[in-house]
């Protein structure tokens, strides 16, 4: 048995950027995994740390869009029946919390971790060695039609208050800032200060090794075995068992499998993804991520070639990949861009965690003493893997951070509705 200050479960972005600001605190700190670092959500995304984002994802509205949906023919949504229908308390509560009220309250709650996210990227990535994966050249949002542009205004008036610039764009512009894509009869908004990866992994990784190297501790184990014994936390893992007084659950789409092993109760839905990497065609280049926001996928630059990222598959978290979402997505990516073939490997699935009010859980738990959670970012993590470990990292060494934690708190599903 060894003795720690702090058990971190989970290695994805979350996780082990938590344990690495513990350990940057003097904290003797033990991350856990059942699987290497970075080899489950955080291996999947775009890799874009987005300045804007201040509305929930939008619930579709238009009749066409709605019947597109029902007869599995969107692109940026498709489900299984049987988990949509015991989905449906949960997205009525999602429907409620993402109307004006409740984007407002989202805005004001999220904007000063969206302030603090490219910051704290950069704080971490110099001394992890991984400032080479990091693009300072924004991201861009295409919308096919007029109706479709004017769906994203609620998303650019909260950018106008924020202060946050962006660049709305026709296909000349288009044509300008991303010469590869095919940009006859689009319309766009240019993201300047936001910022992304070529390796989404790879930042992962490194910052894990820096964790190592600053004397931090990794096992693995199945994190469904914590226990509280004595008034501390016990961890059996493969190579030793650990304990300490505080643990923090950042285990993304399983956390709410913790929590309710242990007796407490959060509304967490998971939405599958899926990506494939392309080798683009001759002379085809993307420079920064380029959404689709009709439908739903995104194409980012990356090592080996451009990663395609799927929209939202409403589907059992365990169930086996359907390839159906990633196919189609694929014949619409080509419409706008020479994909070219495909990367020699197997389509990455993977899940991302949410709330109805879209907000992150991040805090102390109400039951137990010593139990902190840092999870539900939604397609954000990796965004917000440096900032929210910071954020939990105060609270457990200060009782204070930078940022006010109330409308993330563990406490607000105690009588939720």
């Amino acid at each position: 048995m060894q003795q720690v200050d702090v058990i971190v479960l989970g290695a994805g972005i979350i996780g082990v950027a938590t344990a690495v600001h513990l350990r940057l605190r003097g904290l003797e700190v033990a991350l856990i995994d059942r699987r290497q670092p970075g080899e489950e959500t955080s291996m999947g995304p775009a890799g874009i740390i987005a300045r804007n984002g201040f509305c929930p994802e939008p619930v579709p509205t238009d009749p066409a869009i709605l019947l597109d949906i029902a007869l599995k023919q969107s692109t940026a949504l498709t489900y299984d029946l049987g988990t949509l229908i015991k989905l449906l308390p949960w997205l009525r509560s999602y429907v409620r919390h993402s109307g004006p009220q409740g984007a407002l309250a989202y805005a004001r709650a999220m904007s000063p971790l969206r302030a603090a996210a490219i910051a704290e990227h950069h704080a971490l990535a110099p001394k992890a060695n991984a400032d080479r994966f990091y693009r300072k050249n924004g991201w861009l949002q295409i919308y096919r039609s007029k109706q479709s542009f004017m769906t994203g205004e609620r998303e650019r008036h909260f950018a106008r208050i924020y202060g946050i610039d962006y660049r709305e764009c026709e296909a000349s512009d288009l044509a300008s800032i991303e010469p590869g894509l095919r940009s006859e009869g689009l319309s766009g908004v240019y993201w300047p200060e936001s910022e992304s990866v070529s390796n989404p992994a790879a930042v992962t990784d490194a910052l894990w090794r820096y964790f190592i190297q600053q004397g931090g501790i990794f096992l693995n184990g199945d994190a469904m075995r914590l226990t509280r014994r004595r008034n501390a936390w016990w961890m059996p893992a493969m190579r030793k068992d650990v304990s300490a007084p505080a643990v923090v659950v950042a285990l993304g789409p399983w956390s709410a499998d913790l929590s309710a092993r242990l007796g407490e109760s959060f509304p967490l839905a998971v939405s599958r993804g899926y990506h494939l990497q392309f080798r683009p065609s001759s002379g085809a280049s993307l420079s920064r991520p380029v959404m689709d926001m009709d439908h739903g996928y995104v194409l980012s630059p990356v090592e080996r070639g451009i990663r395609l990222t799927t929209g939202t598959e409403i589907a059992w978290r365990d169930s086996p990949p359907n390839p159906v979402q990633l196919a189609s997505a694929s014949r619409r990516a080509s419409d706008i861009f020479a994909l070219g073939q495909p990367v020699p490997a197997e389509p990455w699935m993977g899940s991302r965690p949410y709330l109805p009010d879209s907000l992150p859980v991040l805090g102390a738990s109400a039951k137990f003493p010593g139990l902190w959670y840092n999870f539900g970012h939604g397609n954000s993590g990796f965004t917000f893997g440096p900032v929210c470990g910071r954020m939990i990292a105060d609270l457990i060494t200060t009782g204070q951070t930078f940022a006010d934690t109330l409308p993330f708190s563990p406490l607000r599903f105690v009588s939720w509705k």
